[in-house]
């Protein structure tokens, strides 16, 4: 998917990705939480926007992405709803970032 495209995480709720710079801050916040929630140690700084997460990251079961949004919700002070939290959310560490950084403009915006 490239950045300027919009996408639909869950039904009503829609972000404009191209009106959102790219966020180191936010993506090196998801590689940390990843990485020390997973205990990834050397392979989280290898996590790219390509690298799978469901089915890729066997420590990431369903206890584990209850971890990881909590982690990435108290880093990046959002908050996630339930219903946002969906398979297309957690296909990759792109979109994880992408739907993290959504989250902080949105806020910034409100």
């Amino acid at each position: 998917m490239a950045w300027s495209e919009t996408y639909s995480y869950t039904g009503s709720r829609r972000y404009n990705f191209a009106a959102m710079p790219a966020n180191d801050q936010t993506m090196d916040g998801v590689r940390a939480v990843l990485t020390r929630s997973l205990q990834l140690g050397n392979r989280g700084g290898a996590l790219e926007r390509s690298t799978p997460l469901l089915g890729n990251l066997p420590e990431l079961d369903s206890m584990a992405v209850a971890g990881v949004l909590t982690e990435i919700e108290d880093r990046l002070h959002i908050l996630i709803e339930d219903d946002e939290v969906d398979g297309e959310m957690l296909e990759s560490f792109g979109a994880l970032r992408r739907f993290a950084e959504a989250k902080v403009h949105a806020k910034k915006d409100a």
